[in-house]
């Protein structure tokens, strides 16, 4: 069923986020002072600048990398730094070849130093006859009438709005380039005022209007600085750190994304939350590298609610693993559902290799119905820590095994490929075909696979298939007539921050939500349910420095494409839900919400 149209809702999605997705504008990275840098010209060039600025000043006829003239290192001559270097870039074929514009700012004279860069140029013909590479005079420069005196691979900086020269001259000119003190003295930090940007917004305009690239020099230099001159759509962005600009910018597609994802916010009854009533039923939902960030930035880019932040009980819980202070999400997984923290990459096994009783199990001495829903593969390492015993999460072979023998009475997730589903039906479940058939099933133990190998992400077309699985899977267990534990994972969140990408981070907690507002109705409903809410653990220590709640913008930042070691919220809804509120470690979590359901 949902294998059939995956391919059609793949692309029609992903040309539905090309239509209303990202926003990026095409720039180009302009090293500035470039001269100043550790390798001059090499630093700026491995980064994937197209445009480098050099300061020459003419002496004993050699043009000097300088600003000034008592500043001047022998060695330090344009060909040594720039022209030398361009020429084996292009005998050796290094790097990606981009377009290169090389600012030559004359700080001597300016007839005497042109007419030698001129002379030097002439030398290194590859260089100006290729049509990738420019060559612009910056600083001294002549009077714009004289421009046509000079070859045709020798260009202009032009450093005005008034006073356009002639066509003729004009077509001399490569950008133009004013200073931005000018028009504000904003540093960087925070945003510009609305009158600077309103100023510095049109004097960009004006200078497109006359089609000719734009830069502002003398700028602020730091990221908030760099997506400020993006967004408004400078051509040459201005930085003395050509290395870290560009990782910056390059990056900016898999880190800002205008949301279209929903999840229409719930308002809980709150009757029986923070109650002395009896718990019957628990469900618990797992964010995996659902860090606050995370939550956050879903919050943000849904409008600034979801469901979860209206509820009261809140709390942080620590994920250190026994051997690690960066847990995995089998040690995590495993803490969550055995009450005992162990070793990163076990799955229900003790620091000692010995198998501890996870949740599941002993809730089923008790006459308690459980299941598991999931958008991972169903023999992932946080679902599969709620019903298997093996020394590492890679045993797939017997992590099966160990679900045939399970005590759940439900599952949902991905990876049917891995299993011969012939032999689950005659062990244990019966594998039914679509979502639709969860909640009306009179079946003793059930499963569904959503999914081949992988379950595919919101982004690609799996739609809400979690929030329905939820609902349908409380339906049929509630059926049952017993106390029942659910425990629902949200796996993508974390593979998008492995992966640095915060579509798939603000998309998955937003679905997550949807997940989440199934259980707290079902929570008000029967008035005795538990709902915890939490993480695993953070995954790529996420930061969040700037954002549009108007558009729904988000923009994320990453430390890393590997778990952190940072705190993680936990929510609570319903009957002692105050019991989670709080610091404590994660292996608490199993052991208050046994201490509230009164089991020992």
């Amino acid at each position: 069923m949902f294998k059939s149209i995956r391919f059609f809702l793949l692309l029609f999605l992903l040309s539905l986020q090309m239509v209303l997705g990202q926003k990026t504008n095409s720039f180009k990275i302009h090293s500035h002072n470039d001269y100043l840098q550790t390798a001059p010209f090499w630093d700026a060039y491995a980064n994937e600048a197209n445009s480098i600025e050099v300061d020459v000043f003419l002496k004993n006829d050699a043009l000097y990398a300088t600003h000034d003239e008592v500043d001047i290192i022998p060695s330090h001559t344009i060909e040594s730094l720039y022209l030398d270097p361009i020429q084996k870039v292009l005998e050796l074929k290094l790097g990606k070849q981009q377009e290169l514009q090389l600012l030559i700012d004359i700080k001597s004279e300016t007839y005497s130093t042109l007419a030698k860069i001129v002379s030097v140029l002439e030398k290194y013909p590859n260089i100006i006859n290729n049509p990738k590479i420019t060559m612009v005079i910056s600083g001294n420069r002549p009077k714009p009438e004289e421009y046509m005196k000079y070859p045709s691979f020798i260009k202009f900086d032009y450093q005005t709005l008034d006073d356009i020269p002639s066509t003729e001259a004009w077509e001399k000119v490569a950008l133009i380039s004013l200073p931005f003190y000018k028009f504000s003295r904003w540093n960087g930090k925070g945003r510009l005022t609305a009158q600077d940007l309103e100023k510095v917004k049109t004097t960009i305009d004006k200078a497109h209007s006359y089609n000719k690239p734009f830069r502002f020099w003398a700028t602020p230099d730091s990221k908030t600085a760099w997506k400020a001159f993006h967004d408004l759509g400078v051509d040459y962005i201005n930085t003395d750190m050509p290395d870290k600009s560009s990782v910056y910018l390059q990056t900016l597609g898999d880190r800002v994304y205008y949301n279209k994802a929903k999840s229409d916010v719930y308002k809980p009854s709150y009757k029986s939350d923070q109650t002395e009533k009896h718990v019957k039923n628990v469900i618990l939902l797992i964010g995996d590298g659902n860090g606050l960030t995370q939550i956050s930035s879903s919050v943000l880019a849904n409008g600034g609610s979801l469901t979860l932040t209206q509820l009261k009980s809140i709390g942080f819980i620590k994920t250190q693993s026994s051997d690690d202070f960066t847990t995995d999400s089998a040690a995590a997984g495993t803490s969550l559902a055995t009450g005992t923290k162990t070793y990163n990459r076990s799955i229900g096994m003790a620091p000692n290799g010995q198998p501890l009783v996870n949740i599941t199990e002993l809730l089923d001495i008790h006459q308690f119905v459980t299941g598991i829903i999931t958008t991972d593969k169903i023999v992932g390492a946080t679902p599969s820590s709620f019903y298997a015993h093996q020394k590492d999460r890679d045993d797939t072979e017997g992590i099966v095994q160990d679900l045939l023998k399970s005590k759940l009475s439900l599952f949902v997730g991905g990876g049917e490929s891995i299993f011969n589903t012939t032999e689950l039906q005659e062990k244990s479940f019966s594998i039914l075909k679509d979502v639709k058939e969860l909640g009306a099933s009179k079946k003793d133990k059930i499963g569904l696979f959503i999914a081949e190998n992988d379950v595919p992400s919101f982004l690609e077309g799996r739609g809400n298939i979690l929030a329905k699985a939820t609902k349908n899977g409380l339906q049929f267990l509630n059926a049952k007539k017993k106390p029942f534990f659910l425990m629902v994972e949200a796996a993508q969140i974390d593979s998008y921050g492995h992966r640095n990408e915060v579509s798939g981070i603000v998309t998955e907690g937003i679905d997550f939500d949807v997940a989440i507002t199934e259980a707290i109705k079902f929570a008000d409903k029967t008035g005795n349910t538990l709902v915890v809410i939490t993480a695993d653990h953070e995954t790529s220590g996420f930061t969040m420095p700037q954002g549009n709640m108007d558009h729904k913008m988000i923009e994320g930042d990453f430390t890393t494409d590997d778990h952190t070691g940072t705190m993680v919220p936990i929510f609570a809804y319903g009957p002692h839900s105050q019991e989670f509120q709080g610091v404590y470690e994660n292996n608490e979590v199993y052991h208050k919400i046994l201490k509230v359901l009164n089991i020992k």
